[in-house]
């Protein structure tokens, strides 16, 4: 089939590189332009993009799909379908409507529940007991479209949101392949989104970082792994040169209690308003590696009663 790929994060790579395993022609790539990163603050392409490359597709990076301009370039590819994974910009209906056979999104949910932006960790960061993708038909609503395929992974204790997005990849990647193949033989369909139990996973937002003690243990170690890696739950304690920013890459609940952000001893828990966490693994502003619980509270010459704040 004649394929429009639309992705930008590394989450949408394995489904790029199956599509081209499988011999659908990838007639264009879009993607977010290339974004200033790293110390050097030099230009790098997404990793769809540096994907694309290796595959020797077309890359487009346009700003907006909103202009005339825009439509007739995309329409001009005679794609039977576009298939779009975390692309990061809004379609506008002249291109939904323009492959053939439209729009076919790989979303990080079992939709319903966790339309938007941040589907993988906010499913984390409520304790979800299981997550998987689906492929969508895209309409002009946010996520709202039928769903044809779904697969489902549990959310083990402990997980992150990092370990379950490394998760969801190469299942998204496989139903996105089976998809193609049904739409190919004509026996792909879709049913309709449920009306009940509709979720938004709004943006992270920067305040959500900083861990509140006050909240029950449950709630505070699955915020923590939900945020992990990125942008990673953090407090603030004085380890001698005024306060330091430290983030929490995994936590656990723990039997203990005490006064909420308060070290409980020297393994790392920490008190919360109900019950405790077990600060499992951390990192320090500006250091490369990280640290076991132990290991940072004994390196960091914490004793228990210190405050986290």
């Amino acid at each position: 089939m004649r394929v429009v790929f639309m992705g930008t994060p590394d989450f949408a790579v394995p489904t790029l590189a199956r599509l081209a395993k499988d011999g659908h022609d990838i007639v264009a790539v879009y993607t977010r332009a290339p974004a200033r990163a790293g110390r050097g603050m030099s230009l790098r392409p997404s990793p769809v993009h540096a994907q694309a490359d290796a595959l020797g597709v077309p890359v487009l990076t346009p700003s907006t799909l909103r202009t005339p301009e825009a439509a007739g370039t995309f329409s001009a590819h005679r794609a039977d379908v576009a298939v779009v994974v975390a692309y990061g910009m809004l379609l506008p209906q002249t291109v939904l409507d323009a492959p053939k056979h439209g729009c076919l999104n790989l979303h990080g949910s079992l939709l319903p529940r966790w339309r938007g932006a941040a589907p993988i960790q906010r499913a984390v960061m409520a304790g979800d007991a299981e997550s998987g993708v689906g492929v969508m038909r895209m309409e002009a609503g946010l996520d709202t479209g039928p769903v044809a395929l779904e697969g489902r992974l549990p959310i083990t204790p402990g997980m992150t949101a990092g370990a379950l997005h490394d998760a969801l990849m190469p299942l998204g990647a496989e139903l996105m392949a089976r998809a193609l193949a049904r739409l190919e033989q004509g026996a792909l369909t879709f049913t309709p989104q449920a009306q009940e139990g509709v979720v938004y996973a709004h943006k992270i937002a920067n305040d959500e970082a900083r861990i509140d003690w006050s909240l029950a243990a449950g709630e505070v170690a699955n915020r923590i792994n939900g945020l992990s890696p990125f942008p990673g739950a953090f407090f603030e304690v004085d380890l001698g040169k005024g306060p330091e920013r430290v983030k929490v890459l995994r936590a656990a609940a723990a039997d203990a209690a005490g006064e909420a952000g308060t070290l409980l001893d020297a393994d790392g828990t920490v008190a919360c308003r109900d019950g405790a966490v077990r600060l499992i693994e951390l990192r320090r502003a500006g250091k490369g590696g990280s640290a076991s619980g132990p290991d940072f509270v004994r390196g960091a010459r914490l004793t228990p009663g210190a405050r986290l704040g």
